[in-house]
């Protein structure tokens, strides 16, 4: 049983130091990796040189019985896939079996995104009230502004910020640093949270980190998102709206005004262009949608 254990640490090993992956991705991959182990280990089965094709189309059916979506499974055997083209380059395993993993048909889903009035409520000033709702209002003008992801949020540090020029350094996904331009509602929230509320809240913790919470410490993602709901009702808004609602909205906002999709490529960090693609099939939808209410003789 032991090999299961230590196999798993050298791939999670190779996703950190070679691939440079995220903190949460690699978490995200341990997670689903140590239920396939636990099913092999159930099932007496304690080498992963011992899967094959039979075997792994039992776990998928495992997989089902959980009740996990189509998505939820395709990750699962995403990773599953990954593991063994890592343990075979490594001669941990005999065969290759990744080949044999096949994935079950995926419904994708397009991003909900908010309109420009959803916008205008949720940054509405009045929503943000004393010094906590200054940093809250700086937070949230610079999600939608920039399209950072959560975790690339939290860990910014104030010298990637230019405010004079309405820029931002970003590390993102795989260590790929990214320049982000921002708007004068988020220029104007971040320099009056730099300059008057983030000296408040220092307390000597997190000396080069933007957002502070109110201990003085960096920011957990959990936190961001409590956020978010907070602002949600205070708002009025009767939608779920995640940090990540707010990176679709900017993509599709932009698309919608004619921005250049290499230039939303580059703003979110995708490396694949066909994940930014997505946001035009939404843009074109919404705009179906604007026309059916509009048109008079539908």
């Amino acid at each position: 049983m032991k090999n299961l254990e230590n196999d798993l640490e050298l791939f999670l090993d190779y996703l950190s130091v070679e691939r440079g992956l995220a903190i949460n991705t690699i978490a995200a991959y341990r997670y689903d990796l140590v239920k396939y182990m636990n099913y092999l280990k159930n099932n007496d089965f304690y080498s992963f040189d011992m899967a094959n094709k039979e075997r792994i189309g039992n776990y998928l059916l495992y997989l089902k019985k959980l009740h996990l979506n189509i998505n939820s499974i395709s990750r699962n055997l995403v990773s599953l896939k990954m593991l063994y083209r890592f343990l075979h380059a490594e001669e941990l395993v005999k065969e290759d079996i990744s080949s044999l993993i096949e994935f079950p048909r995926v419904n994708k889903k397009l991003p909900h995104v908010l309109n420009l009035k959803d916008i205008n409520l949720l940054l509405n000033e009045d929503n943000f009230k004393g010094k906590l709702g200054l940093r809250d209002k700086a937070i949230l003008e610079l999600l939608y502004a920039t399209g950072l992801r959560v975790s690339e949020i939290v860990n910014l540090e104030i010298a990637n910020i230019n405010i004079e020029n309405k820029m931002l350094r970003c590390l993102g996904k795989g260590s790929k640093e990214r320049l982000i331009p921002f708007g004068k509602h988020a220029g104007r929230a971040l320099e009056i949270y730099i300059k008057r509320i983030r000296p408040q809240l220092f307390r000597g913790f997190a000396q080069n980190i933007l957002f502070l919470n109110s201990r003085g410490k960096k920011f957990t993602r959990q936190g961001i998102f409590y956020l978010m709901g907070e602002y949600t009702k205070k708002s009025g808004i009767d939608k779920k709206i995640t940090p990540h609602t707010l990176r679709h909205t900017l993509a599709t906002h932009l698309i919608e005004n004619g921005a250049d999709l290499r230039s939303v490529q580059e703003i979110l960090g995708h490396s694949n262009i066909a994940t930014t693609q997505i946001y035009t099939h939404v843009s074109r939808k919404w705009v179906k949608e604007e026309y059916y209410k509009a048109f008079p003789r539908v």
